[in-house]
């Protein structure tokens, strides 16, 4: 029998019994034919590739991710990600659909990839309410039941809204959760369910939400698990300590690994299988992460023809020289050769091209020294607070005395850094304010349009001159990161595309990218990922405190903090 390719001399992952295996594989028409030996011996096939006793395992799936995050559009990330071995996504593109609407969730779909691109529906959008952030796209459930058609379409994306989740029977989060699981009832739903336990875990559940992707400890993992609820492990919820509780409990198929978000500079240096790689130094066997990266996830998106090596399954894999450091040989889409050890990232042959006004987004208009300065009337002022951590994208609440000068709150001396965010899209011209503690510790000043999930031009700084210069300038650019101090820029990755993504090669993002956050811990900026941090102080879900344009937010309740608690 002919056949179009056969791999020899190769170990197979088998995902069944989660061993290697000396096989041959035989390739016809995209798509396995035959794993075996002897059997193989009568097949004809046109090319023949020896493996050299390389190893042989699905292409990588990543079921939880938002291609934003890597600052570029789908057929950029496609090269960048299919030569990191990840052959297949679910995306939740709910950044580009906070700025544009729907226009940029189909403007995504409607991009040719090599790598098969999925979407969940963006259920958030915005995170919470229209009362407490502005965005430029709305996601509603007439949204919904369009997408719903959609063939690329099978999950609905992450629900984050605690309180419409919990609380309030009438929210729009309730009303998309009902129409999906009425129109689509086996729609996997994925959940954000950060600090959530005991009764609120099973009123979040109860609404049909069956995984959560957030930073995860020993004890919400056994207890999420247990309870019935998938778990998708992020970067920062890989430690020994996660890695220990899953295998001590065998919840191997209760939870895949997933990136969620990686940023352009990282992207540059691995995608789904750096993580798999931090999995497995962490304490999970080599096989089993191998299996929670394919098989798992996709059984967890109702996938019937990838994720493992067998016949009729989709011919995506990876030939590895040392399974335990994911050190990729090769990668395989659809029985065709897409990377090589040593090739560079491409790039589309085609440059991307959007709509005209995903080119001038920033409706912002130029902000002056006076649009930093707080007028305070007394001698001090107790002021709410919030303080970052230096792991991970929690903050929490704390109070503060700030004196008061000539009628202003004087912030610059109090050894905070202050964070505006301003309304970006022509509709109000919102301003809020907020004090940070564990920011800046030099004089200068931060700034993006890339302010989860609104993606409101938002600056913080130690100093008004340097405010003024980086809000100036992000405008002038139309969006992206940047750092200034003594009033000049220092280091600027620019998106001119809704202000979150770049048509750049990625190689060009990635070194830009790297620029800003060395430029952000020159200013003593000091967390686990600075970027990601600080692009999370506007997201009203995640805990404790943040800001939006509306104002400073309790997350878990919704409630408006004023800046200034008390003035004596």
């Amino acid at each position: 029998m002919k056949v179009d390719t056969l791999i020899t001399n190769v170990q197979v992952f088998n995902s069944f019994l989660k061993k290697f295996e000396w096989k041959d594989v035989a390739i016809l028409n995209e798509k396995f034919f035959s794993i075996g030996m002897s059997h193989l011996k009568d097949i004809q096939p046109i090319v023949t590739i020896d493996a050299k006793g390389d190893y042989m395992i699905p292409g990588l799936i990543d079921i939880h991710m938002h291609i934003e995050s890597s600052m570029i559009p789908p057929s950029i990330f496609s090269k960048a990600g299919l030569s990191h071995g990840v052959t297949t996504v679910v995306a939740d593109a709910h950044e580009i659909v906070n700025v544009f609407g729907v226009k940029g969730m189909k403007a995504f779909m409607d991009e040719e990839t090599e790598m098969d691109i999925f979407y969940a529906i963006p259920s958030s959008v915005p995170s919470t309410t229209p009362e407490v952030e502005t965005t430029g796209g709305f996601i509603g459930v007439e949204e919904v039941e369009r997408l719903l058609s959609h063939p690329k379409v099978i999950a609905l994306g992450e629900a984050m809204n605690f309180d419409g989740i919990v609380n309030d029977p009438n929210s729009l989060i309730r009303q998309i959760l009902h129409t999906v699981q009425e129109k689509r009832p086996f729609m996997p739903i994925e959940g954000h369910v950060p600090l959530v336990s005991g009764l609120d875990l099973a009123k979040f559940m109860y609404q049909g939400i069956t995984a959560d992707h957030t930073q995860q400890t020993p004890e919400s993992i056994y207890e999420k698990v247990s309870s019935g609820m998938f778990i998708e492990l992020q970067k920062k919820s890989i430690t020994s300590e996660n890695m220990q509780t899953i295998v001590k409990n065998h919840f191997y198929e209760y939870c895949a690994i997933v990136t969620d978000d990686i940023m352009a500079d990282d992207l540059l240096e691995g995608h789904l299988n750096a993580n798999v790689r931090s999995a497995i130094e962490a304490g999970i066997p080599v096989e089993q992460a191998i299996y929670m990266s394919t098989y798992t996830p996709a059984r967890r998106m109702g996938f019937q023809d990838r994720g493992a090596i067998v016949s009729g399954f989709k011919a995506d894999f990876i030939l590895l020289e040392d399974p335990a450091k994911m050190d990729i040989s090769a990668v395989y889409k659809a029985g065709k050769s897409v990377h090589k050890k040593g090739d560079e990232i491409g790039y589309p042959e085609t440059k991307p091209v959007f709509p005209a006004a995903f080119y001038s987004s920033v409706q912002c208009e130029k902000a002056e020294k006076s649009d930093f300065q707080i007028r305070a009337e007394g001698k001090t002022a107790l002021c709410n607070v919030m303080r970052i951590a230096e792991v991970g994208t929690f903050t929490e609440r704390v109070q503060r005395e700030i004196p008061i000068k000539n009628g202003y709150l004087d912030w610059e001396s109090s050894g905070l850094a202050l964070i505006v965010v301003m309304e970006r899209y022509g509709k109000t011209g919102n301003k809020a304010y907020g004090l940070i503690e564990n920011a800046l510790t030099e004089k200068g000043a931060i700034g993006t349009t890339w302010a989860h999930d609104h993606h409101n031009l938002m600056v913080m700084g130690t100093s008004i001159e340097d405010l003024v210069a980086a809000q100036n300038e992000l405008v002038e650019i139309q969006g992206g990161y940047l750092t200034v101090r003594n009033k000049q820029v220092v280091s600027c990755c620019p998106l001119l595309i809704g202000g979150v993504i770049s048509d750049a090669p990625i190689q060009i993002i990635g070194q830009q990218l790297s620029e800003v956050r060395q430029g952000m811990i020159d200013l003593g900026y000091c967390n686990s990922n600075e970027i990601m941090s600080f692009s999370t102080l506007s997201l009203p879900v995640s805990p404790a405190i943040k800001i939006t344009d509306k104002g400073m937010f309790d997350v878990r309740s919704q409630h408006l903090i004023r800046l200034m608690e008390e003035i004596k």
